[in-house]
């Protein structure tokens, strides 16, 4: 199952998000020009687990970079397609879960969960000599939070059957479970070895996200972060959103409900929209005029529904005013 996108709109532009997946690109390029050394590299910044339980190998490494380690392999990657898949994921996922947290304690959560994800491999492979790298654990730890934060969420899916391409919109809580069930399989099933893949290191990367997440929101948000935050929020709301007609009445008059920030109810703005169980191909065009009010109802001609004679109605969508940071007018 290859994510495509969320239904969950970021109030914030995701900083950290965006600065972790620029890292990890960054890195990825200074793993490219080792060349022949790259090997030793990894062994150096990567998370190997008989560097810390057998003495005469931990004896080869200093304090610093034993503890540097613990950090750093969760920023190397295997492969193009190691960092590509782990990096969309991100995209998918982080950037909501930073609205949550705001971009500090992201930060710090990231990071975090990534160090558990480490802990919990190490734990289950004492003995290995083979080094763990990449983001996935501290990315599990992301989708964990989500999984709390979104669970109605929906995810858009690409899932391939026969090599032929099939798209579903599945809720995210169904997804990331479905997720996080492969993973435990995958890590019963593959033995210590696990495969070359760190099983463990997703299992506790993901039960670690549900926790921190709790832990974090016991404590408030940083207030010196609070104007970075305001000058982060997003101005407008989708260009193009989907609405469900409400057909609770005799005739679906009500199409459904537009949002919009209160920057553009003051200016106006211009959306597409598309009406959920009509096609979901066509897009109609809607006109919001300067100085709509939160619950105005805009006329959309012929989007009604049809009468006992089979002539167009003449539909309606309320206009929904919310604040990018609080969801609130």
């Amino acid at each position: 199952m290859i994510p495509l996108r969320d239904t969950v709109r970021s109030r914030t532009i995701p900083l950290v998000n965006f600065g972790l997946i620029a890292l990890n690109v960054f890195v990825y390029f200074v793993q490219l020009s080792q060349g022949p050394h790259l090997n030793q590299f990894v062994f150096l910044y990567g998370l190997v687990p008989a560097r810390y339980t057998i003495p005469e190998i931990a004896a080869h490494f200093t304090f610093s970079e034993q503890i540097f380690s613990l950090l750093s392999f969760m920023f190397l990657h295997g492969g193009f397609w190691h960092i590509l898949g782990n990096m969309w994921f991100l995209y998918i996922f982080g950037d909501n879960v930073e609205d949550h947290l705001g971009h500090l304690r992201y930060f710090l959560f990231y990071l975090f969960c990534g160090w558990a994800s480490g802990m919990t491999h190490l734990l289950f492979n004492l003995q290995s000599a083979m080094p763990t790298i990449g983001a996935s654990g501290a990315i599990a730890g992301v989708m964990g939070a989500y999984f709390l934060l979104y669970p109605r969420s929906r995810v858009l899916t690409l899932v391939p059957i026969l090599f032929i391409p099939y798209f579903f919109e599945l809720p995210a809580a169904f997804f990331l479970g479905l997720w996080f069930l492969f993973q435990f399989l995958s890590a019963a099933l593959s033995g210590s070895a696990g495969g070359g893949i760190a099983w463990w290191a997703h299992i506790g990367g993901f039960l670690f996200g549900i926790l921190f997440l709790k832990a974090f929101d016991l404590f408030p948000r940083f207030a010196a972060f609070s104007a970075l935050e305001r000058a982060t929020a997003r101005r407008t709301t989708p260009r193009i959103q989907v609405v469900h007609p409400d057909r609770a009445g005799e005739r679906p008059r009500l199409v459904g409900t537009l949002s919009i920030t209160p920057r553009e109810a003051s200016q106006g703005t211009r959306k597409m929209i598309g009406l959920s169980g009509r096609g979901g191909k066509k897009l109609f065009h809607v006109a919001v005029p300067p100085g709509v009010r939160d619950g105005t109802t805009l006329r959309l001609p012929g989007l009604g529904g049809q009468d006992e004679n089979g002539d167009s109605l003449d539909g309606y969508i309320r206009i929904v005013v919310s604040s990018p940071l609080t969801g609130k007018d």
